[in-house]
């Protein structure tokens, strides 16, 4: 899969050539955790503590991936995707996170993107969907700037791999929740609570995907592409007060500039460096740090589930902070006078309002501000209380009007412009949902982790429908 900045011919609201995919993620369906020569990864460290993820459930085994890739992969090829979006244990394929590459984890990649070049699937790998080497993380993880040197010797060695099968390369997902929800409120690994170690670590992220990025180039044949995955949020006040006005303002500097101004435009947002003065000096920023953050790259990846509303602190109306992330702590360095509300409208199993129009506000929003730039949807979904029925089927109608509608908006945003071209539905199998465990269900198909049998779900003949017409189903 490549994706061009040219526009393409439009087959019912959609691009000819648009690319529908599914995204799943390693640390939560491979399982195989200690197999082959895999050291631990924080996740390991973070969900084997007790109290941290729900019911004491771990990735030791998860959907069994490792060895049931093959299935997946047929499961894959029967929904007609075009394209999928995995990530790579960084592990598994540099145990420690230093030293030489480990040829039987490697081995694994080859035996999947083979697969799935055989069944007419693209592969779309991500480097670093969360599971750093605890032996990087007792360095200091993502606020040792060590690691994110480590990391481009890690993009060298898996391009080197599988770049001659691999057209499309992301270097990091959501960086927001590696460096917020990791070092800043502690609910995701490695669970450290420090809003200054968290901004650290924030640069340390994208100083990696500058790294990584040149490490790609340098590695990956001619025409491969480069990307880079954020959970940018659609920041909504909740009036048109200049309070509730200033709260969105520095929430979408947090959330959304802190990573664009540095990554497309070279320098961080003077208003974010302002108002986070008080728990850092940004001393952590190096000359030249910012001209190897700011590499050219081929397309950016949007992840979006659900809005973000906020307002003024109001010291009379108390409220819980509803930002749609758990934890006793904010995970929003300097957030003192924000008030994090929910959205209207009807909500999923994890509690977040569903409302299409914030992709689309997203997509539009980034027609505007990056001209020319080629847009992924790369993680669009929703979790629902799923169950198998007596005649062991899935239905999920909640599913399936939600991926309606943000497709429809998706569909909105292209024919308004916005240069979308791809979607790829989280998630494909469910998993082992971070902090959540096995408590939530994202996937399109149901996976019975006692049996591990598969059950494509209705929502997954539904996608398929949309996969083979080029339109949406009602």
């Amino acid at each position: 899969m490549t994706v061009e900045a040219l526009p393409s011919p439009v087959r019912a609201g959609f691009p000819a050539d648009f690319v529908w995919g599914a995204a799943t993620a390693a640390y939560q369906i491979e399982g195989a955790a200690t197999l082959d020569g895999r050291t631990p990864s924080i996740w390991d460290t973070f969900s084997h503590t007790p109290g941290k993820v729900r019911n004491g459930d771990t990735g030791d085994i998860a959907a069994d991936h490792y060895h049931r890739y093959r299935e997946d992969v047929a499961l894959m090829s029967e929904l007609g995707l075009g394209a999928y979006r995995f990530s790579l244990s960084w592990p598994r394929v540099r145990p420690g996170g230093r030293g030489p590459a480990n040829r039987a984890g490697l081995d694994f990649y080859d035996r999947l993107v083979d697969e799935l070049l055989a069944g007419g699937v693209t592969p779309v790998a991500t480097l670093y969907h969360w599971d750093l080497p605890q032996e990087l993380e007792d360095r200091g993880g993502w606020t040792d700037r060590d690691t994110a040197y480590r990391f481009a010797e890690y993009a060298a060695i898996a391009a080197a791999a599988l770049g001659d099968r691999v057209p499309t390369w992301t270097t990091l997902n959501e960086p927001w929740c590696s460096a917020f929800l990791g070092y800043g409120n502690g609910v995701h690994a490695p669970g450290r609570t420090d809003p200054a170690a968290a901004l650290t670590a924030h640069h340390h992220l994208l100083l990696a995907h500058g790294l990584g990025t040149a490490a790609l180039r340098s590695a990956l044949p001619a025409g491969a592409q480069v990307s880079l995955t954020l959970n940018l949020a659609a920041v909504r006040p909740l009036s048109t007060d200049p309070g509730d006005l200033d709260a969105a303002r520095r929430i979408d500097g947090l959330a959304n500039r802190i990573f664009l101004d540095p990554v497309f435009h070279g320098h961080y947002p003077a208003d974010v460096l302002a108002d986070t003065a008080q728990l850092t000096d940004w001393s952590f920023v190096r000359d030249g740090d910012l001209a190897e953050i700011s590499r050219p790259i081929d397309s950016l990846g949007i992840n979006y589930y659900t809005p973000t509303v906020v307002a003024a602190d109001d010291p009379a109306a108390p409220a819980p902070r509803q930002d749609g992330h758990a934890g006793e702590l904010s995970p929003w360095p300097a957030d003192r006078g924000v008030r994090f509300l929910p959205a209207e409208g009807s909500r999923t199993a994890m509690g977040w309002p569903v409302d299409a129009d914030g992709l689309y506000e997203l997509l539009t929003r980034l027609r505007d501000d990056l001209p020319g730039l080629p847009l992924l949807v790369t993680e669009n979904g929703a979790a629902y209380e799923d169950y198998t029925d007596p005649s062991g089927a899935v239905h999920d109608p909640e599913r399936v009007a939600y991926l309606h509608g943000h497709l429809s908006a998706v569909r909105r945003a292209v024919a308004d412009g916005a240069p979308v071209r791809g979607y790829f539905l989280w998630s494909l199998l469910d998993n082992f949902e971070w902090a959540y465990g096995y408590s939530k269900r994202f996937g399109i198909v149901h996976v019975d982790f006692a049996s591990q049998r598969r059950t494509p779900k209705d929502s997954a003949r539904w996608y398929a429908e949309v996969i083979r017409t080029g339109d949406l189903p009602h």
